[in-house]
């Protein structure tokens, strides 16, 4: 699926904040439909619910700092058939409350929706208390969980209405930060079906990225184009159920990987895709993400540099790989 092939991608790119699409997202889907209710651990401005609680002020609940009460409300009013949006920062919430949602939640296989925001080292100056770096892995290790992580606003807002509709628990992990919109209006949105946003005809490596990685994943093919090194690049928003038929299909086009993600090395992206191909297909990977280690103060820029997030980075993953795949044979 040739989506993005034609465009140029460099930081004249409009960028809106991925927070902006859920709350563009859930306004249309409460409009939708009239189930669809919203819930806040006192961080609605925060978390882009501050014109749902205008609009819909009926179906907005208020439970304050207070995030297993937020999971279990929620559950609670999911039994009676409503369709909850819970929300809070990520690092609190699957953060704090991750054992009443894998109880209350998952167990019982209610549709909660849990809106992780301000995830990643992206969240910047609040440091290491507030980056939630793990929430990946928290999730999509629960049974019955769906993990879904947008790409920009506009794949946040259409990932929010999916999964208003979707059956079933769901984690919608969002970035606090302004960012390219990489995505078009009419580009299509599937829960479970990654999105080929770069292909090639005979790509050295496959690039599997989530969130912020993707824009910088497309600009870091774009520099190897330059020097004759083609890759293809996925834009894999959903972490589980993984689309399995697209990532292999990728992979072994490629014959190398590479995975970027703003997450933890462990447990995240990069974990869900090298389960699928050491079973599958094995083959040479490299990661990029957080290395064992917990964030700290500073700029989104200077955070994603320093702790090996930068295009440069996802560059020299690339060589690396090769490096390996070449000395395979």
């Amino acid at each position: 699926m040739k989506i993005l092939a034609d465009k140029v991608f460099d930081l004249s790119v409009a960028q809106k904040a991925i927070r902006d699409g859920f709350g563009e997202g859930i306004m249309a889907a409460a409009e939708k439909d009239e189930q669809v209710v919203a819930l806040s651990a006192d961080l609605s401005d925060s978390t882009r619910l501050d014109g749902f609680r205008r609009k819909f002020p009926s179906r907005f609940f208020q439970v304050g700092v207070a995030e297993q009460n937020l999971a279990t409300v929620a559950a609670g009013l999911a039994v009676m058939g409503k369709v909850p949006f819970m929300t809070s920062f990520a690092v609190f919430s699957p953060g704090r409350n991750w054992e009443i949602i894998r109880t209350a939640i998952c167990l019982n296989e209610v549709g909660v929706k849990i809106v992780g925001s301000h995830a990643g080292l992206s969240v910047g100056p609040d440091g290491a208390s507030h980056q939630a770096l793990e929430d990946i892995a928290l999730m999509r290790v629960l049974p019955k969980m769906t993990v879904v992580v947008p790409a920009d606003a506009e794949e946040a807002k259409k990932a929010t209405m999916a999964t208003a509709e979707y059956r079933g628990p769901v984690y919608l992990r969002l970035s606090r930060v302004e960012a390219p919109i990489i995505t078009s209006p009419e580009a299509p949105f599937e829960i479970g079906k990654a999105l080929v946003v770069r292909e090639s005809e005979n790509p050295k490596v496959a690039i599997v990225a989530c969130g912020l990685l993707v824009y910088r994943a497309l600009i870091a093919a774009q520099k190897l184009a330059k020097e004759g090194i083609e890759c293809e690049v996925l834009n894999n928003h959903t972490i589980k159920p993984l689309d399995k038929e697209t990532i292999l299909a990728m992979a072994k086009k490629a014959g190398a990987v590479v995975v970027a993600e703003e997450h933890q090395k462990t447990g995240g992206l990069g974990g869900a895709v090298a389960e699928l191909l050491s079973e599958n297909y094995p083959l040479p990977m490299e990661f990029v993400g957080v290395d064992d280690r917990f964030g700290q103060s500073g700029s989104s820029a200077e955070l994603l540099e320093h702790y090996g997030l930068a295009i440069d980075d996802i560059i020299e993953a690339v060589r690396r790989v090769i490096k390996r795949k070449n000395e395979q044979g």
